[in-house]
């Protein structure tokens, strides 16, 4: 059973277990998600939410290798190389008609939204190591001087609206 957001929080050090049922007794009350209330009532640093959604998201859906086969070439024709490598994510093949991605737990956010907001394509997102990514990556999209540290380069934070 996946450990909750809240747990992992704690796990890492980011709340302790008080604050952690105080946000338990506030989501009781109004049903907002966990991680929002952590933000609004201790001023966690949204980046440390998303980490913590990140690795509950990969407990469920496992780590993928690309030991399994090379992508498909239908999976790969839905982004362009400069893409897969700004949002650190390779299609590799469609199962049941949903384009399953593979990108790493710590870009699974970035690359959610992308997916979410610039494909026609019903996704779902698999997370592998840095390195296996990029060297995938590399295989299907060469881009010289592209590489692990490509990957493992923090991306740009999106501003949060107030509200």
């Amino acid at each position: 059973m996946p450990l909750r957001i809240g747990d992992i929080l704690v796990e890492l050090g980011v709340l302790t277990e008080h604050m952690r049922e105080e946000i338990l007794e506030e989501q009781r009350v109004v049903g907002k998600p966990f991680g929002e209330l952590a933000e609004r009532m201790f001023g966690i640093d949204p980046g440390k939410v998303e980490d913590a959604w990140a690795r509950q998201y990969e407990q469920i859906a496992g780590v993928y290798s690309f030991a399994s086969g090379k992508p498909d070439e239908e999976a790969l024709a839905c982004v362009t190389a400069r893409q897969a490598w700004q949002f650190k994510l390779l299609p590799v093949r469609f199962e049941h008609g949903e384009l399953m991605m593979v990108t790493t737990r710590e870009n699974l956010p970035r690359a959610l939204r992308f997916a979410a907001t610039q494909l026609t394509q019903v996704c779902f997102f698999v997370t592998t190591p840095a390195d296996e990514l990029a060297e995938a990556l590399q295989d299907v999209f060469p881009m010289p001087g592209f590489g692990v540290e490509t990957i493992e380069a923090p991306a740009p934070r999106l501003a949060r609206k107030a509200g």
